[in-house]
């Protein structure tokens, strides 16, 4: 596997996906990349933290905007292990954030259901990334809970 790819950097966020599973959070993880350096980790909080908007991309946006000092994410890239849901996508607009890589499709939340337009108009997005690590972990989650 190269270092820094796109593979790696997701390997990176089911890590954070992991810990949120180990918590009992919906196993979502996060990370943002800069200049190829990793400069926020992030996972699902919303249990921990009583609060629906603590998913791991919000998360994410505020330690990388806490980093860099400023809250544009213009040279950044958000890798995240499930496909953002609308208020993500919103968030990720206005952070302006160029790139984002996710690995699961969510055929219920995800924003692509709504309106792929919901991000701003020079976000590249690149889908399927280690998809079936990603939708495994999230499908032995919600398994264990029906069990």
């Amino acid at each position: 596997m190269e270092l820094f790819s796109d593979e790696y950097f997701m390997r990176e966020a089911l890590k954070e996906a992991q810990k949120a599973f180990d918590r009992d959070e919906v196993p979502v993880g996060a990370i943002i990349v800069s200049n190829k350096k990793i400069i926020a980790r992030a996972h699902n909080l919303t249990e921990t933290l009583n609060d629906v908007t603590a998913h791991a991309e919000m998360q994410a946006f505020t330690s990388a905007a806490n980093q860099l000092g400023g809250k544009y994410l213009k040279d950044c890239t958000l890798y995240v292990t499930l496909e953002p849901c609308l208020m993500c996508a919103g968030a990720a607009a206005w952070t302006q954030i160029p790139n984002i890589v996710f690995g699961a499709f969510d055929s219920k939340k995800g924003y692509s259901n709504i309106s792929a337009s919901i991000l701003h108009p020079k976000t590249n997005v690149k889908k399927g990334i280690l998809e079936q690590e990603c939708s495994s972990l999230l499908t032995s989650f919600f398994q264990e809970k029906r069990d």
